[in-house]
């Protein structure tokens, strides 16, 4: 299924649900777009699709400075996988097609 379009995005994190906007464009096998959260947007980095899988980064710099490192799968409207969280280790996160 596609990842283009825009996102509502959930990640269970040790700090609790942590709720963001992703807007997603696919070139081939290239993944784009932009994550917005908490008043700020960033650019995804490395963005790629593998295996019928999404796999990007995302650089934040609040609240804290970490990489996120995104490993997900979509299923029509749905979105499911994991993001690693730097040395938190990985969490659930989850979206639906805005």
């Amino acid at each position: 299924m596609s990842f283009a379009g825009t996102w509502n995005v959930v990640m269970k994190t040790p700090m609790g649900d942590r709720e963001a906007v992703m807007v997603m464009a696919e070139d081939g096998n290239s993944l784009s777009g932009t994550m917005e959260a908490d008043g700020n947007t960033i650019e995804i980095q490395e963005g790629k699709l593998e295996d019928g899988r999404g796999k990007w980064k995302a650089d934040l710099t609040q609240p804290m400075p970490i990489t996120l490192e995104f490993d997900v799968g979509v299923d029509g409207d749905a979105m499911e996988g994991t993001v690693k969280l730097g040395m938190f280790g990985n969490s659930a996160v989850t979206g639906t097609r805005a």
